[in-house]
């Protein structure tokens, strides 16, 4: 991922956060038949291994956990993003010379994925995985409410993901290369915006 240093996000911590609250995550893994990708939940464990360890699973008829990868997996998660209008820059009335951009947060993680079929590998992590979504439901939904030999014929038709974190790479991209006249105005601009991504990305461009 090409990064500017101005965009570059080593913070760990704030790294984890979003990858915790945006898991819908693109793995992307290359093949020797070309490049395979699927949209998937993941659930981040923090503490296995050094960079944390990456779980999810895919439906069993998906040749994407069946084809040798070539190099490492990678998956991508994406935060607040939202266009920049150059009406908002200060610069504008100044000199003129702005043109639009697009401000965004994303996460890569990359690794050496393993694919497993192991039945109470794949019952922990659909667990973890729906726990960590039903948490702050007022009446959880747990994965034992559902009848056992039911649940057991479910995981006979996905397969475990467990991707190890060998790299990990952020971007935070909300204007930091602008004046703090600019960013004032790219602040404004986006909290006015009738899209709560807009506005989320809005609160996230620093100000003086």
């Amino acid at each position: 991922m090409y990064t500017p240093p101005a965009f570059r996000d080593d913070d760990r911590g704030a790294l984890c956060a979003l990858m915790r609250a945006a898991p819908f995550a693109n793995l992307v893994t290359a093949t020797v038949a070309g490049v395979e990708c699927t949209p998937l939940p993941l659930w981040l464990d923090p503490e296995e291994g050094p960079l944390g360890t990456l779980y999810g699973h895919v439906a069993r008829a998906n040749p994407h956990w069946r084809v040798a990868a070539v190099g490492e997996t990678l998956a991508i998660f994406s935060g607040p993003d939202a266009y920049v209008s150059p009406g908002w820059y200060a610069t504008k009335q100044e000199t003129g010379k702005v043109v639009p951009t697009w401000n965004y947060l994303t996460v890569h993680a990359r690794g050496p994925a393993e694919f497993f079929e192991d039945a109470e590998r794949l019952l922990d992590v659909v667990t973890r995985l729906t726990n960590s979504h039903e948490a702050d439901r007022a009446a959880p939904w747990a994965v034992s409410d559902a009848p056992e030999t039911f649940i057991r014929a479910q995981l006979r038709g996905i397969v475990g993901l467990r991707l190890p974190i060998a790299t990990l790479e952020g971007k935070r991209k909300m204007s930091q290369n602008r004046s703090a006249a600019d960013r004032e105005g790219v602040a404004v601009g986006l909290s006015q915006s009738d899209s709560p991504g807009d506005r989320a990305a809005g609160r996230l461009v620093p100000l003086p």
